[in-house]
């Protein structure tokens, strides 16, 4: 399974590069994405290549995603990110894979996880990435 990270400097979908430099107010606008190209896998192992095509540092993290709750709504901290407790695991590690600083843009990291049927959130959990839009939804069948 392929994830992209995007923001405003790297390719995303009907956007212009001219808006760089309208800062936070862009950002919170939803001027990052992260997507994956399944939406619904199997149950067991799941491999995720996770490519930067950005102009700044993204991970992915993998949180589960209770029923009743809807992707994008986690709550926000003081340090601009949300609460990562339950992490099945992230890609952050530059050319390499599981945890590291952020994988570089260019590069791409990977993550290997036994995942049970369920819902998940896909995140970039970096300082205000995820309020701008960098999370989408899996679901493992």
């Amino acid at each position: 399974m392929n994830v992209s990270l995007t923001d405003m400097g790297g390719p995303m979908m009907g956007q212009s590069n001219a808006m760089m430099g309208q800062g936070q107010a862009m950002m919170n606008a939803g001027a990052m994405r992260l997507s994956a190209d399944q939406a619904t896998v199997p149950h067991g192992t799941v491999s995720l290549l996770v490519t930067n095509a950005g102009s700044m540092n993204h991970e992915m993290v993998v949180l589960p995603l209770a029923d009743t709750q809807v992707v994008g709504t986690r709550p926000i901290g003081a340090d601009a990110k949300i609460d990562e407790a339950g992490s099945l695991g992230e890609a952050s590690k530059t050319g390499g894979e599981g945890a590291g600083q952020g994988v570089v843009p260019g590069a791409a990291s990977w993550l290997t996880i036994t995942l049970a049927p369920g819902r998940y959130e896909l995140v970039c959990n970096l300082p205000d990435h995820y309020s701008a839009g960098m999370h989408t939804q899996l679901t493992v069948t």
